[in-house]
């Protein structure tokens, strides 16, 4: 597939909505006549910029329907708030949750759109409290916000992070008891999970740890860890298929051969789990 950076093509997702949602997925639209397996996540399950995204390649080597359940810059708040589509994935044979950053859904300091989850929508009285000094008017996204939170005290700052990770873990430990059955838990991104507990802004799933995830060890089956390999990295943008409005979003994003290296991890997990492979 060609990486198309600079003319006006774009890639063509097919939208759909399932049930009564009202978001928009990546189709084209599932039929979940059979046995299907179900993926949420972010923009990678969504495979934003990918013709051929990891959920999308597992369907085709385990002949199998896979549902892409995922959405762009999406938190847990989007399933919580959402039951048609948690409905739909506990139909699932087998469900597949990609990690996504804790900073994307509402908690005690501040509330975010109910499906646009990387969308602030207000600060609490909380937060006003423990920063007189800001202006919360002025952001319309939740890393801006924190990003400025961040840079006007530290101190202050990590009693937000704190309560964004105590506030991630319990929504997780909610969604795993709703969905219930065969659960995979997935770490895929561009760096290994965090064993410390970082303040910076980096590259998601912002503000969870190894600590966080071991926590949620006995809910799942498996816990899946995919660091895209340095080969995957160099790739940058390329095979990526976006118009030159796009570029910038692109570049923060894995390319296809992190894709393949995701179906290459999940694939054998996948096919004992649903009785098509050997036992691992």
């Amino acid at each position: 597939m060609t990486c198309h950076s600079g003319g006006p093509t774009a890639l063509e997702y097919y939208p759909c909505r399932y049930g009564n949602s009202r978001v928009l997925f990546r189709g084209p639209r599932s039929q979940m006549t059979g046995d299907y397996i179900a993926f949420l996540g972010g923009s990678e399950t969504y495979g934003r910029f990918i013709a051929d995204p990891f959920p999308s390649l597992l369907e085709r080597d385990l002949a199998i329907e896979c549902v892409n359940f995922g959405a762009v810059n999406v938190g847990i708040d989007l399933y919580l708030n959402d039951p048609s589509v948690l409905e739909m994935a506990s139909g699932a044979v087998a469900k597949v949750i990609q990690v996504t950053g804790a900073q994307n859904m509402s908690n005690r300091y501040y509330m975010v759109h109910p499906r646009r989850n990387d969308r602030f929508l207000r600060a609490s009285e909380r937060l006003e409290v423990l920063y007189p000094e800001v202006d919360f008017t002025e952001f319309h996204f939740n890393r801006h916000m924190l990003s400025r939170l961040c840079d006007v005290s530290q101190d202050r700052f990590e009693t937000v992070v704190d309560e964004l990770r105590q506030s991630w873990v319990a929504r997780m430990k909610h969604i795993l008891t709703i969905l219930r059955g065969k659960v995979i838990l997935l770490w895929f991104a561009d760096h290994d999970i965090p064993s410390g507990n970082e303040l910076t802004l980096g590259s998601d799933p912002l503000y969870v740890t190894r600590a966080m995830l071991e926590t949620l060890r006995p809910r799942v089956q498996e816990l899946i860890e995919v660091t895209c390999s340095e080969d995957a990295r160099m790739e940058g943008t390329s095979n990526m298929v976006f118009n030159e409005f796009e570029a910038c979003a692109a570049a923060e994003l894995m390319g296809a051969l992190a894709h393949r290296e995701a179906r290459d991890a999940v694939a054998p997990v996948l096919r004992h789990m649903i009785g098509r492979g050997p036992a691992l």
